[in-house]
């Protein structure tokens, strides 16, 4: 069998639409979504990334903010600068661009976000309201895996559901976000044994080691008609590669998502949704 393609560059258009007529109504009642983004240093992939979440808050409509910041800013300098855009009742959402120089610790900035404005769910309120299914700000790569299987109406409830992650950012997350779909869900990892056995126990696996010298997910690996989501990233050969070769895994999966045109263009199409849900409720 030959499955079918997910692709996120469909469904992230169809978010983006979505997104833009709900701006249009808040602007009818004098709302002006805003999301302030906070680039510390000269990381080329950091400023590709934030460059693009601007040009896509343009395309909808949404403001944006750029801070640009020397990577020898103390950690305090930029509590400081947080401080002030939590204070800031034009902007609605806050994004700092991770990685950050060593010298600024990441919990404590990200943490400092008020979670209205967390629009990356990372704060430690927000995070414990997702496992309470209370959060109405969550990580935007989980989401945009279930809106994934959303959008290709594939069924969760009653699924044995692999992660291979586990990381703030996506493992831990997605968990959540897989019970309340009641889906049964295994989280595997570096330490994780016989995960080629795991693998083929699982209805649905979302893969995100994004190292192929430690980690690879081919067919062999999946049980037939299987659903494989891909969420990692990396270089190989000067291509931009996931865990597994698509045209490879799509030949006994029943529904899998390439890298690149999977998950990344929704990480950004629910970083517009989360803005426009702050711009909603979080002006001060």
């Amino acid at each position: 069998m030959v499955g079918t393609k997910i692709d996120g560059l469909v469904v992230s258009s169809a978010v983006r639409e979505q997104v833009k007529k709900e701006v249009e109504h808040l602007k009818s009642k004098g709302i002006q979504p805003c999301l302030a983004t906070v680039l510390v240093g000269e990381n080329p992939a950091s400023a590709t990334y934030v460059r693009n979440k601007q040009k896509a808050c343009a395309e909808v409509g949404i403001k944006t903010k750029d801070h640009k910041l020397p990577s020898t800013i103390t950690q305090s300098e930029l509590n400081s600068l947080v401080d002030t855009l939590n204070k800031d009742s034009e902007v609605h959402g806050i994004l700092v661009q991770l990685p950050l120089p060593p010298q600024c610790n990441e919990f404590e900035t990200t943490s400092r976000i008020l979670p209205a404005k967390d629009v990356d769910g990372l704060t430690p309120q927000n995070a414990g309201l997702l496992t309470m299914r209370k959060a109405a700000l969550k990580a935007c790569t989980p989401s945009g895996v279930i809106e994934l299987l959303q959008y290709y109406s594939i069924p969760v409830e009653g699924k044995n559901a692999l992660i291979i992650n586990r990381s703030n950012l996506v493992g831990k997350p997605l968990i959540h976000l897989l019970l309340e779909k009641n889906a049964t869900v295994t989280i595997a990892h570096s330490k994780t044994k016989n995960l080629s056995d795991v693998c083929k126990s699982a209805d649905i696996i979302i893969t995100g080691v994004g190292d192929r010298t430690k980690f690879k997910l081919t067919k062999e690996m999946i049980r037939e008609g299987a659903v494989v989501i891909d969420v990692a990233t990396t270089r190989l050969d000067g291509k931009l590669v996931g865990d597994c070769d698509f045209e490879d895994i799509i030949q006994k999966a029943s529904f899998a998502s390439p890298v690149p045109g999977g998950v990344g263009p929704m990480t950004i199409a629910m970083l517009l949704k989360n803005t426009i849900t702050a711009a909603g409720y979080g002006r001060n």
